[in-house]
């Protein structure tokens, strides 16, 4: 396997990660309240818990993107 093939993966999987956190973010915005409630009857937790779980949710996905995903692309990128 070479560095290209690797560049190549990561940049793919780069962009199908950020595309399934911008859909999540969308479905988070326009379904918000169907979410809460069947969440919130679903494992028997408040409304305001759950805002916080998924603002957490999304956070962390954000930054396993960038940590695993982007920063090993650009620096084979710059290696390469």
């Amino acid at each position: 396997m070479t560095i290209d093939t690797i560049r190549t993966f990561l940049g793919w999987c780069s962009v199908i990660n950020c595309g399934l956190l911008m859909l999540s973010l969308i479905l988070v915005i326009a379904i918000r309240g169907t979410a809460l409630r069947m969440h919130g009857k679903m494992f028997n937790v408040d409304e305001k818990f759950l805002c916080q779980a998924y603002f957490t949710y999304l956070g962390q996905y954000k930054i396993a993107i960038i940590v695993l995903n982007i920063v090993p692309y650009f620096a084979l990128k710059i290696m390469g």
